[in-house]
């Protein structure tokens, strides 16, 4: 859908928006129904406004492809739901089914346009990524992309390669991938400002996960393709970071692997030495994608210094979605102030967030009689806080207050539509992110 700011409406279809009166269309005008009066209420109106006409138009009672927005104290937010409603994934489509609205007209900030567009282009960026087949977005595929990214918005780029890996001495990354016929890689993307901060962010990249040796039943792998969106929200967001320009340095890292299985996978009962000196005993290789991360957290906090927090991004334990649900993301970490600016930031930008507490009981669940730690709790309860204080064992004393750790197995991918969200990838923690270093900017 193109957007064109315009002085006054005179063309197009025209939505207005009104809090708690029903919604009716009036001569060349939908009067919108919005929840409440704040910025996810008119997010959400955007995006039911737009189903609305298109289905209008669809059994014949209108006969548009140009809409009209006036909004003042929502432009962003109406913008931005409209957008992210008129997506729509049908890559492998022989036929494609095309949105009858080609054009929204927009009275109001240019700013504020560029704002959404940009937020909205990022986001659906992601979805388009996650959204892809396995047998498409191979660990290579997908570093590929993101190298043609650096490329067109002039980011730093670099990359491991598996014989990189293995020179860095990232074992546990390795083991991850060992039985696939498609080889790990690392991507490190670069903003370099000297701005006022300076974030690092690591994104869990697994472009398919069968469980390895400790397989998963046919129904729980069906949609593992989606098991590489913490990478892929990384990609979305530096992506965004570029085209806003944003007065922050922003460095994020993508760990690329496939989970398969064959007579090289790694086992149950293996002890392996991560990057950072500590081994840790395999438990079960369905919990892969904290030992991809425990390497490349290792490294970015190796190859880069003087930095003001490091965010990880996973889709990491089923755990979290039995905990809050589908549609929230839930973060952990060891600052109070760093989780309020998350907060802050998901509420600000529409995503759900909730916080939960580490405690001193649960680390001992991830001791090992074997090695230094295990790769999963002894316990069935609270595995997504222990897989977050796994993580927490490979964040060094001095970054202990700087790291968050966001895990999106909720809200990465819904078999279902909800808001302005449609089936499947939903582009979690783009927004929120962008959102949270926007905030920095302040």
């Amino acid at each position: 859908m193109k957007v064109e700011v315009v002085e006054k409406i005179d063309r197009g279809f025209e939505i207005k928006f009104r809090v708690g009166k029903e919604s009716e269309f009036k001569r060349n005008t939908l009067f919108q129904k919005v929840e409440a009066d704040d910025s996810e209420s008119f997010r959400i109106a955007g995006g039911e406004a737009l189903k609305r006409v298109e289905k209008s138009i669809e059994l014949g009672f209108l006969n548009i492809s140009e809409i009209a927005i006036s909004e003042k104290k929502y432009l962003r937010e109406v913008i931005e739901g409209i957008l992210l409603a008129h997506y729509s994934f049908q890559k492998y489509k022989s036929k494609v089914k095309k949105s009858p609205i080609l054009k929204l007209f927009v009275k109001g900030s240019k700013e504020s346009v560029k704002l959404a567009k940009t937020v909205v282009s990022a986001t659906n960026y992601t979805r388009d990524i996650v959204n892809s087949t396995p047998n498409e977005m191979t660990p290579q595929r997908v570093a590929e992309i993101g190298e043609e990214l650096g490329k067109k918005k002039k980011l730093e780029v670099s990359r491991l390669y598996q014989k990189d890996l293995k020179e860095e001495k990232m074992e546990l990354f390795l083991a991850v991938g060992k039985a696939s016929v498609n080889s790990p890689t690392l991507l490190k993307l670069a903003h370099r400002k000297k701005g006022k901060k300076k974030v690092l962010i690591i994104g869990k990249g697994l472009t398919y996960d069968t469980g390895g040796l400790s397989l998963k039943p046919a129904e729980f792998m069906k949609t593992m393709k989606a098991d590489k969106s913490g990478a892929s929200a990384v990609l979305g967001i530096m992506k965004g970071v570029a085209e806003l320009d944003l007065d922050v340095e922003v460095v994020g890292f993508l760990g690329l692997a496939e989970n398969m299985v064959g007579g090289d996978a790694y086992r149950p009962d293996d002890v392996i030495k991560a990057k950072n000196g500590k081994t840790v005993e395999v438990l079960n290789t369905d919990a892969e994608g904290r030992l991809v991360l425990a390497d490349t957290l290792t490294y970015a906090q190796e190859s880069e210094k003087d930095f003001d927090y490091i965010l990880d991004i996973a889709t990491l334990t089923g755990a979290a979605v039995v905990g809050v649900g589908e549609y929230t993301t839930l973060i952990m970490g060891n600052s109070e102030k760093v989780k309020s600016k998350m907060l802050k930031a998901g509420e600000d930008s529409g995503e759900l967030v909730a916080t939960l507490p580490f405690n001193r009981y649960l680390k001992e669940m991830i001791s090992s009689k074997t090695a230094d730690i295990s790769n999963v709790g002894s316990s069935r309860y609270g595995g997504a806080l222990t897989a977050g204080l796994f993580l927490n064992e490979f964040i060094s004393e001095e970054n202990s207050k700087k790291w968050l750790h966001l895990d999106i197995a909720g809200p990465a991918y819904v078999e279902k539509e909800w808001a302005y969200n449609s089936f499947g990838a939903s582009g979690a923690g783009v927004r929120m992110v962008l959102q949270f270093l926007m905030n920095l900017e302040k």
